[in-house]
């Protein structure tokens, strides 16, 4: 088969934290390849999740929200997603149908003119959660924000509204080329990671003010338990203090049990097996500050 007319490259969707970017990297994808939260700076790795069509090949990097660093973690998060938009073909720019355009979104917008390689693209998301005047008023205040939008989408991921529309226009912006991964796969995370993430996922559930911050999960061992059909998956949960830990645990380890039982369900049918979970809370404290425990962990 030719490649004369395919057309492959990279796109990443930037914006304020907690815009969607995830739901929306996981509703073009097909599947799930990025955990989401409605906490502020859930995604904290540049997560590829790849998009194959008939004529093209999109390659979908999901990054952490742009926000104001308080610390190391926070900074290096900033500077993971530069690293990105310097390298990607196209950026598109996320700002939430239901709410206002605000000093963040226009700080964002702005600092797109540092990455002049990159075709722009503008995006209303959450179009289900809201009326037809808000739509209206967000693609107008969206569109007055940069005079180069190679074009301005509104579009539901839950819904699945304009998703089509979406993924025609940013394989039309990317260069010729053949594919660079083979069709069947749909992101490169390996898996110990994205167990890793699924059972974050878990543990970010209900969980309230500081502590989505201070958790990371890091695993020790997947394997094959030997003369079953069970695998086994030991994982730990890092917290930075001794009062967090307590939390994430729960009365009588009800917490943790909830987080395994949620987390569970996902990994068995990513693994393809029954799953025995074992979770251990383990306290590292400042972690976010610390630059040797956050290489360890993988910052």
């Amino acid at each position: 088969m030719s490649d004369s007319g395919f057309r492959c490259g990279f796109a990443t969707f930037v914006g304020r934290p907690n815009v969607g970017k995830s739901t929306l990297t996981n509703a073009l994808v097909g599947e799930k390849v990025a955990i989401t939260s409605d906490k502020p700076q859930t995604t904290r790795r540049a997560i590829r999740g790849i998009v194959n069509q008939p004529d093209g090949q999109l390659i979908i990097v999901d990054t952490p929200g742009i926000h104001r660093p308080r610390t190391l973690l926070g900074q290096r998060l900033n500077d993971l997603v530069e690293q990105v938009l310097g390298d990607v073909d196209v950026i598109a720019f996320c700002v939430p149908a239901t709410e206002k355009v605000g000093p963040g979104d226009r700080r964002i917008a702005e600092s797109l003119d540092g990455y002049p390689r990159a075709a722009k693209v503008a995006l209303v998301t959450k179009t289900d959660a809201a009326s037809r005047d808000q739509i209206t008023e967000r693609l107008i205040e969206v569109d007055s924000l940069r005079e180069d939008w190679a074009a301005v989408i509104p579009l539901s991921s839950l819904a699945g509204d304009q998703l089509d529309v979406l993924a025609a226009e940013l394989l039309a912006l990317m260069p010729e080329g053949p594919a660079l991964y083979d069709s069947d796969i749909s992101t490169d995370e390996s898996v110990e990671d994205r167990v890793a993430e699924i059972i974050r996922e878990a543990a970010l559930e209900g969980v309230r003010d500081e502590l989505p911050h201070s958790i990371a999960v890091t695993i020790a061992d997947i394997a094959p338990r030997e003369g079953s059909d069970l695998t086994d998956v030991y994982a730990d949960i890092v917290v930075e203090r001794d009062s967090q830990k307590a939390i994430i645990i729960g009365h009588r380890g009800s917490r943790l049990r909830d987080v395994g039982a949620r987390a569970r369900a996902q990994i068995e049918p990513l693994l393809g097996t029954r799953v025995f979970l074992g979770l251990h809370v383990r306290v590292a404290k400042e972690w976010q500050r610390d630059a040797k425990k956050l290489g360890r962990l993988g910052f």
